[in-house]
């Protein structure tokens, strides 16, 4: 016969054993989140010791101005981790409170890619003469059409957006063009090589951003706190 004693030690252990399950549960899904937060994190300096001045285009939504400001940031010395931290810096601008151009925290830049113009393009001529066999020949010219650099050196950029950074994002014609030109006035600012941008999402092309902004055609990098002379 169990004592009355040895029931209430029992559902004590009982008790204690679940209390620690759920103790080890809770424990589990917090460092669960602090690993998620650690992967979606802005990139920090702590890699790079020297501090150099850099220049962010910050839009602004009140008055749909861009405006460039400067920055003491530690960044890479390799051109394509260097416009991504760059890019990277400028989102965490937006993701701070009270800022004119309110947009969600997180890490938005997936890659960067800088490509040496001009890119190699060529279209299919055919000759309206055929040859002796009947078959019409063909022959491989180039395209007029492909992207040329402005002066030696000239690249294009592929940003490679995430999917989750677009879909957060507001939409409206103002809103999104002021995204492009601030990410595009800051490559101008600081990459001068960087010529030509073009955008992708999670490495496929994207109509627009959030319903306005086109992301299928060919930017010019240019200095974006200027704005645009209609002809």
């Amino acid at each position: 016969m169990i004592s009355r004693h040895q029931r209430i030690l029992f559902w004590v252990l009982i008790g204690c054993i679940l209390a620690m399950a759920s103790l080890l549960f809770w424990e589990r899904e917090r460092a669960r989140d602090r690993v998620s937060a650690l992967a979606d994190a802005t990139p920090i300096d702590a890699p790079y010791t020297n501090t150099e001045s850099i220049t962010l285009d910050l839009a602004n939504d009140s008055d749909g101005s861009i405006t460039g400001v400067t920055r003491q940031i530690a960044l890479p010395d390799e051109a394509t981790a260097r416009a991504r931290a760059l890019l990277e810096h400028l989102v965490a601008e937006y993701a701070l409170p009270g800022s004119p151009h309110p947009l969600q925290s997180g890490a938005a830049i997936d890659d960067v890619f800088l490509l040496p113009l001009p890119l190699n393009g060529h279209a299919i001529q055919t000759s309206t003469n055929p040859t002796p066999t009947g078959a019409t020949p063909t022959s491989l010219v180039a395209d007029p059409n492909a992207l040329q650099p402005q002066s030696p050196g000239g690249e294009l950029a592929v940003i490679d957006l995430r999917s989750n950074f677009v879909n957060a994002h507001p939409s409206g014609v103002e809103v999104e063009t002021l995204t492009l030109q601030s990410i595009i006035g800051t490559l101008h600012a600081n990459l001068p090589q960087i010529e030509q941008v073009r955008f992708l999402v999670d490495g496929q092309p994207r109509e627009t951003l959030a319903g306005h902004a086109d992301l299928l055609r060919t930017y010019p990098s240019r200095d974006t706190t200027v704005p645009d002379v209609a002809p």
